[in-house]
């Protein structure tokens, strides 16, 4: 397996890859916003490491030296994630939350040991896989601690088995989406697991924040293609799922998925395969309307009709992302882009792309053939780039998503777009897509676009504030993908109610009676 790429400490992704917003584009940006460059301090490095000693050689004892890492550059990469809130920490020379010591265990047996230590020598232990979170996952509370270590799972990188007869395969928590996908194209299988972050997220980063992917109409989000884990906690490890059902008590599976390394770190997951598509075709639909789009898909869903792909641009997201610059300033009429896509063996995808094609058709939609559907396609994961271009310039963009039924879809909608359009002000830009669609609902993801003010950081927290509280008053989750970590929890808190939080603060005490887990993450 090639070496693995890290993640720049102030930008997403592969620093090779990062890129300029195009001299054309950038007067449009100037125009809409203003520029206001504003490049990264450079230099930035986090403070010393505090941990002793004593704590140092007992890790060491574990991994050897070798593995224990307290490097400046090392610890900087693993500060946070990758929300903007968090880069603008990180850009303005703000690496305070560094872990003190990165730790990397090769098995199951290390993390146990790892653990033990922990607990002995009162250190935190944040479970890093890719660094991706964009809610403040990986923020320890550290004041009651000794030290925080980043127990990184980066060598923990193995196809563990296939079952070709069951469909199921078991992988180790650090392998990267397309190392994934890479070792099981060599058993003829897929995982099918597509989100944005897909080139540096983990499998074990996966279950622990139940996440989704582009293709979760045709394959299933992550938590619903989990078949089996083993977990290690400080009171034991837990191995969960023994069949593909069965009515022996509460599914315990659902308690580490999207845990967020705070009851116990993943070693191993066992998932749902698929054979490997001979055929992928991508195709755009135009729609007059948002809810005409909208009622299309719930009629797919509702049908049992959904394509592998299917996603659907307000009017406002569709304009700015077609080739034609002057639809930016409304120029002509758009209207609503839908993606579909298909795959499996040709028989398949010919099947079902015109038991598609038929009914959107006849629900009023314009069939724009692949060519929209493959440039999507394309540059599915070039966005989180763009957003640090963008901040380069002085704008500031930012994502959050949540999910609801359909009859409050149109509810959800307005709220929160209101919401984030008030609180950020005139020029701003709201956009907003549905990205996930289930017979009973859909999940709807807002990308907003404005001008830094003088404070930037306090700026995104008075849009968030209103927008969760908007979905939460609508009665709607705070997060359909996008897990809890420490931004979401108090609107996690109203979600679930106080019962609920009594009950994670019980399976918290239990699996992790010294709390040295993930502090301050998730559990309200």
């Amino acid at each position: 397996m090639t070496e693995q790429i890290e993640m720049h400490a102030q930008r997403w992704g592969d620093p090779a890859a990062a890129t300029s917003v195009p001299d054309e584009a950038r007067g449009l940006i100037e125009l809409a916003f203003g520029i206001n460059d504003s490049p990264a301090v450079s230099g930035a490095t986090p403070p010393a490491p505090a941990i002793g000693a004593e704590a140092l050689a007992a890790l060491e004892a574990v991994v050897g030296a070798d593995q224990v890492i307290v490097d400046d550059a090392v610890r900087a990469v693993r500060t946070r994630g990758k929300s903007t809130p968090d880069l603008l920490k990180a850009r303005a020379g703000d690496l305070s939350d560094a872990p003190d010591v990165v730790v990397r265990p090769a098995d199951q047996a290390e993390i146990e040991a790892l653990l033990a230590v922990a607990v002995a020598h009162n250190l935190a232990v944040v479970p890093f896989g890719g660094g991706t979170s964009v809610t403040g996952g990986l923020v320890a509370a550290r004041a009651a601690y000794a030290g925080v270590v980043s127990l990184d799972l980066v060598r923990m990188k193995s196809l563990l088995s296939v079952d070709k007869e069951s469909m199921t395969a078991t992988l180790e928590p650090g392998l990267r989406g397309p190392e994934a996908e890479a070792l099981l194209a060599e058993q003829g299988v897929t995982l099918g697991h597509y989100p944005q972050s897909f080139e540096f997220a983990t499998i074990g980063g996966f279950a622990a924040t139940r996440s989704s992917g582009q293709s979760s109409a045709g394959y299933g989000r992550f938590d619903a293609v989990v078949v089996a884990m083993t977990v290690v906690t400080p009171s034991g490890t837990i191995a969960v799922g023994s069949a593909p059902a069965n009515a022996a008590g509460p599914d315990l599976r659902q308690l580490f998925l999207g845990s967020e390394g705070a009851f116990g770190v993943i070693s191993s997951v066992t998932v749902r395969v698929r054979e490997l598509p001979a055929v992928k075709e991508y195709v755009g639909w135009r729609w007059p309307s948002f809810a005409a789009g909208a009622t299309a898909m719930r009629t797919l869903a509702q049908a049992g009709l959904l394509p592998t792909v299917i996603r659907l641009s307000d009017e406002a997201e569709t304009a700015i992302n077609l080739a034609d610059p002057s639809s930016i300033g409304g120029a002509g009429d758009p209207g609503c882009m839908m993606i579909t896509g298909f795959e499996g063996t040709q028989s398949a995808v010919d099947a079902k792309r015109a038991a598609v094609t038929a009914i959107l058709t006849e629900l009023g939609g314009t069939d724009l053939g692949e060519e929209p559907g493959q440039k999507w396609a394309h540059g599915r994961f070039n966005a989180p780039y763009l957003r640090d271009s963008l901040l380069d310039l002085g704008v500031l963009v930012e994502t959050l998503e949540t999910a609801t039924f359909w009859s409050n879809r149109e509810r959800l909608y307005a709220d929160v777009k209101t919401a984030l359009e008030t609180s950020l002000g005139e020029g701003s830009i709201v956009l907003c897509h549905i990205s996930h669609v289930y017979e009973t609902g859909c999940s709807l993801y807002f990308t907003v676009a404005t001008k830094e003010k003088e404070d930037p950081l306090a700026q995104w927290a008075a849009a968030k504030t209103a927008a969760s509280d908007a979905m939460i008053d609508a009665g709607a989750t705070i997060t359909h993908h996008h897990a809890v970590g420490t931004d979401h929890k108090p609107w996690f808190e109203r979600e679930i109610g106080p019962v609920g939080v009594q009950t994670l603060r019980a399976v918290k005490a239990s699996l992790d009676p010294s709390g040295i887990l993930n502090p301050g993450v998730l559990i309200p």
